[in-house]
């Protein structure tokens, strides 16, 4: 497995950790879903050559 997709791999499991965790509500659970994917997003955009 190379670091990329660790990376991805790892924020989408602390992802889920958070959410479950960490949400009281259905809208909440959103959010939290919401800011997951902005992050992996973001480790992907940073992942990209140039």
């Amino acid at each position: 497995m190379n670091s990329l997709t660790k990376q991805l791999l790892t924020a989408a499991a602390l992802a889920s950790l958070v959410t479950l965790v960490g949400c009281n509500t259905v809208e909440g659970a959103g959010k939290d879903v919401k800011a997951a994917g902005g992050a992996v997003e973001k480790a992907a955009d940073k992942a990209k050559p140039n």
